[in-house]
């Protein structure tokens, strides 16, 4: 399969990620072979608002569900790039595909094959297999291997994609008004509030944007006693290693409960 990678196409300004994602593709190309459909970077990368702190998203389209065998070789590669000698590659974060599941949004919900950002192997995990990664995907994604993502991912209604938002809305922020302890560490913590300004600026306007374009969103159309709150978790963002290991400070953990309680009243209001 020629690649836009081998076509000396650079999808991102670092140099040095671009070699990661290079090596990510030739290798997936090694393992997988004919089974390999695209290759796809998506997220902050794909529709702008990326910096040195952005994780890597990409999916990863295959024929069929992954085999055993292709499984465990590709674990044995996720921990050989985890183990590069550059940063980038311990910030991946994507998904495995079967085509199928991918063209249709009708078929969300169910695990796929997912490398976290940080981790290096792969997990069973939703995370990806949602709605708005198949609009970013279709609408903006990086062909590093493939054919244009829109000849894979089929239309999708942008009500599809609101009922979608509106249930992230109401399932997390039911969980964290009951228990706000799921959120007691700095990593989540700040992630929640950048996380509900998105989720309100996407049902807002109807399309995934970065977090960045969500905050300055926010910032511009929330009440704003909060822009405190929301330029702290934006620069609390690096080192989520090190975040995801040290307690909320207790002022910005109760601010961001009633954070997300203030967006689950203002919703209905702001859509």
């Amino acid at each position: 399969m020629k690649t836009d990678m081998e076509k000396k196409i650079k999808p991102t300004p670092y140099p040095e990620l671009n070699a990661v994602l290079s090596e990510l593709v030739e290798s997936a190309q090694i393992v997988l072979g004919d089974s390999l459909v695209a290759v796809y970077l998506q997220g902050s990368f794909a529709v702008g608002g990326f910096d040195l702190h952005s994780d890597v998203d990409f999916i990863i389209v295959v024929e069929e569900k992954l085999s055993a065998d292709q499984l465990l070789a590709l674990q044995i590669m996720h921990e050989r790039i985890f183990n590069l000698e550059c940063e980038w590659a311990r910030h991946l974060e994507g998904s495995y595909f079967p085509q199928h599941v991918l063209r249709d949004y009708a078929q969300r919900g169910a695990p796929l094959w997912y490398l976290d950002n940080g981790s290096r192997s792969l997990i069973e995990s939703l995370h990806d297999n949602t709605i708005v990664v198949r609009w970013v995907v279709r609408q903006h994604g990086i062909a590093l291997a493939g054919p244009d993502p829109a000849t894979l991912v089929d239309p999708i209604p942008v009500e599809a994609l609101r009922r979608e938002i509106l249930e992230g809305m109401h399932s997390w922020g039911a969980q964290i008004l009951a228990d706000p302890e799921i959120i007691n560490n700095r990593f989540f913590q700040t992630f929640a509030v950048l996380h509900y300004c998105r989720l309100l600026h996407d049902l807002h306007t109807g399309f995934p944007g970065s977090k960045r374009a969500a905050t300055q969103w926010a910032k511009a159309n929330l009440d704003p006693s909060w822009a405190g709150l929301i330029d702290r978790a934006w620069d609390g963002r690096p080192d989520p290693a090190l975040s995801s290991r040290q307690p909320a400070d207790p002022e910005d953990l109760n601010s961001t409960v009633e954070f997300v309680r203030y967006i689950m009243e203002q919703k209905n209001d702001l859509h």
